[in-house]
């Protein structure tokens, strides 16, 4: 069964669509209008292992926040969606990774309950037109929108784009990793018997 999400989000500010195949390859079509956030989604697909692709149109005249907020609610609304019931899949897991001087930590659970925990800080207002107080907020949209528990830290580095370049690799690992199905689980991880 195919494992995949298609996300059609349309605003007064935003035109947004999103597709997303958990079982891809890696390849990423990205254009958001904010070159450096394309960059950070196609970390996501590229080490997340998955197929994406992101068309946006918005109010950049104003800002970027919509249009970055837009997308990642429409990605996160395209995860859960692709996760279904969840069964089988692998459901918790992290990741960390390295960008030279930057280290970054992200775990995952796919546990159907959101909650974001962001621990990280930049010294510069934007990296490379996006500004750096979005990005916590793109972590906390997607685990709201993707149901799923997300904590996401950056341990210390002097570059701000080495360390959100680290945070969104990471965060591609990770949901790789929980979103794998396991061979011996037949059913949806949790006693419960339900996400």
């Amino acid at each position: 069964m195919a494992r995949i999400g298609k996300i059609q989000r349309k605003t007064n500010e935003t035109d947004v669509s999103v597709y997303l195949d958990l079982d891809g390859t890696g390849r990423a079509d990205i254009q958001t209008g904010v070159g450096f956030y394309d960059h950070m989604l196609h970390h996501v697909a590229h080490h997340g292992l998955f197929d994406l692709t992101v068309r946006a149109t918005g109010d950049l005249h104003v800002d970027e926040h919509h249009t970055v907020e837009d997308v990642a609610i429409a990605f996160g609304q395209a995860l859960n969606e692709a996760l279904g019931n969840r069964a089988g899949i692998v459901r918790m897991a992290d990741a960390w990774v390295t960008m030279d001087e930057a280290l970054a930590h992200v775990v995952v659970d796919l546990s159907g309950r959101p909650y974001c925990v962001f621990r990280g800080a930049f010294d510069a207002s934007t990296v490379g037109g996006l500004s750096t107080s979005l990005i916590p907020h793109v972590f906390e949209s997607i685990a709201v929108h993707g149901r799923l528990n997300l904590h996401a830290r950056v341990l210390y580095g002097r570059d701000d784009h080495h360390k959100a370049e680290a945070l969104f690799k990471a965060l591609g690992r990770a949901l790789d990793a929980a979103t794998l199905i396991d061979p011996r689980r037949s059913g949806v991880p949790s006693t419960k018997g339900v996400l």
